[in-house]
């Protein structure tokens, strides 16, 4: 989005004529909606920028709920920001903390400071994109403790606040067809900037859940969040933003609410032990907090290999942190016996799970000529060192 394009939708006609558009459902019923607008009239720049706010509104559903429809966005805004539910929660440690003036640094379209102002908290939001400021403008206008600064982030004076918090941009300049940037040394603002302001205020900071973790301060706390079993982000919290006793921490968000598993440290592996009747596979937040053993030592459970993140028990034990699996079968990892297997078994849908093997599910499916009416569920992996096959079924 450009700013002439900006300064149509932001017009009265523009924001009338989004507001009045249904749905944005499929590519055949934009084809048809174009021709009706611009039959009505309306410019061709107009009729793509209230479409292309349409599609991106249907999109942000999954992260802003009901608030989706009322927002405006960027594609670049609406990859980066953080689900309102999770957003609520980073504005919940500053509210728990005392805090009451935070500044956000790099606040993209304002979801998380969209969250920290609906707690009464005083909020300055800074982008230096123009356009995406404008953007956070707008999606922030009905909130009066919080204000928009269009701005680099190093030039704010961070004495007027008593809470930071920080989402450097990880992805090329622009507002579509962006990149992911995979070094950190090219986030903006930096990541020595972001943790400088660590070292002396009340702070946090999201970063992509895959970030190397020998970059993470010692002082921080550390927590992976993941919502529905997928991995959206680790948030690093400093000083009074921070838990006392925590550096470890992994989070997970689902149709049973929240839970949480927390340490002072890395847990250590429990050790390997015999197949059980049930497999375990633990959340990816979990995995990436390094916090295996002590999920295994809640469910009695024992790794399935040396260096694999599958947990194996005798019992089926309910758990917020692992998908689980009851063990059917156990083949030895031969495509042709394999497919022979499946074949006897008539099983036409198989999802396929992999750790510790060099293979592609894809290439694998394709080989093992699927037919037949019956699912499960196949993990390629190491059982005691061994490349084996584990057919399973959820449970």
């Amino acid at each position: 989005m450009d700013r002439t394009e900006l300064q149509e939708l932001l017009s009265s006609d523009g924001l009338r004529l989004l507001d009045s558009l249904p749905r944005y459902e499929t590519t055949a019923d934009v084809v048809r909606t174009v021709g009706e607008l611009r039959k009505a009239g309306h410019s061709p720049g107009l009729v793509a920028a209230v479409l292309g706010q349409s599609k991106l509104r249907a999109k942000a559903e999954g992260k802003f709920g009901p608030f989706a429809a009322r927002m405006l966005y960027t594609e670049a805004g609406l990859e980066q920001a953080t689900r309102l539910r999770v957003a609520a929660m980073h504005a919940g440690r500053f509210q728990a903390a005392g805090l009451s003036r935070i500044v956000d640094l790099g606040c993209g379209i304002g979801g998380d400071a969209l969250a920290i102002a609906a707690l009464d908290l005083d909020v300055t939001a800074v982008e230096l994109d123009e356009v995406t400021a404008a953007i956070a403008s707008y999606n922030l206008a009905p909130w009066p403790n919080a204000e928009v600064v269009n701005a680099d982030a190093a030039s704010i004076d961070l004495d007027a606040f008593d809470g930071v918090y920080l989402d450097p941009a990880r992805r090329t300049a622009g507002h579509q067809n962006t990149s992911r940037l995979t070094n950190p040394a090219d986030y903006s603002p930096t990541l020595d900037f972001a943790f400088e302001i660590g070292s002396r205020q009340p702070t946090g900071i999201k970063l992509g859940p895959g970030i190397d973790r020998d970059l993470i301060p010692v002082e921080a706390e550390a927590q992976w969040i993941s919502v529905d079993h997928d991995v959206v982000e680790l948030g690093l919290w400093f000083g009074a933003v921070a838990r006392p006793g925590i550096r470890r921490s992994a989070l997970v968000i689902g149709d049973h609410g929240t839970a949480e598993l927390s340490s002072d440290v890395d847990c250590a592996d429990v050790e390997t032990g015999t197949l059980g009747e049930y497999l375990y596979e633990p959340d990816g937040a979990v995995i990436r907090a390094r916090l295996i053993g002590d999920l295994a030592r809640r469910i009695d459970a024992r790794m399935l290999s040396t260096g694999i993140a599958y947990l194996t028990a005798d019992a089926a034990v309910d758990t917020p942190f692992a998908n689980r699996f009851r063990i059917t079968d156990t083949l030895p990892f031969d495509e042709r016996k394999l497919k022979k297997a499946l074949a006897a078994r008539e099983i036409g849908t198989l999802e396929i799970k992999k750790r510790g093997v060099d293979v592609d599910p894809a290439q694998l499916r394709t080989k093992l000529a699927l037919k037949g009416k019956n699912s499960a569920t196949l993990f390629v992996t190491r059982v005691a060192g061994k490349h084996t096959a584990l057919l399973a079924e959820r449970a």
